[in-house]
């Protein structure tokens, strides 16, 4: 009966601790959601539009970055990899702005829940023996 009670405040410790992260990644998980709803539904897609092409009757935006000559000049100045850099740059841009802005906020704050109740669920870890139990040759290894 002695080890049930000594051990009963290392149990609410670890209670209070998962508790708290929880309820820490329900807060995120709710302030990201509500946040990246609020951008979706205030946000307009932004197109850089160099000039329009109509096909069938419907509108299809022409962008800068999809021209021919603009594709060819880079390439021809810095090879492929500029081609590749060019297009991964555009696309990560893409993501802070507009709709997707949304999307990328809600996807980061569910990262950020899930990370919470992943370390929530986590045993705590032992203690680490004390400095003075070591011997004086492991101070040298």
């Amino acid at each position: 009966m002695a080890t049930a009670i000594s051990s009963a405040p290392a149990c609410r410790c670890v209670s209070t601790r998962r508790k708290r992260l929880n309820r820490l990644g329900v807060l995120i998980l709710l302030a990201g959601l509500l946040a990246a709803a609020l951008i979706y539904a205030t946000a307009a897609d932004e197109d850089d539009a160099l000039a329009y092409e109509i096909v069938d009757g419907v509108a299809y935006p022409v962008l800068a970055s999809e021209s021919k000559a603009y594709r060819h000049d880079l390439e021809r100045f810095g090879g492929k990899s500029a081609l590749f850099a060019d297009d991964l740059r555009r696309w990560l841009a893409s993501l802070v702005h507009g709709k997707r802005l949304a999307v990328s906020v809600g996807v980061f704050a569910g990262l950020a829940a899930f990370a919470c109740f992943t370390t929530a669920r986590r045993p705590p870890h032992e203690d680490e023996p004390k400095s003075d139990d070591r011997d004086e040759d492991d101070a040298y290894r």
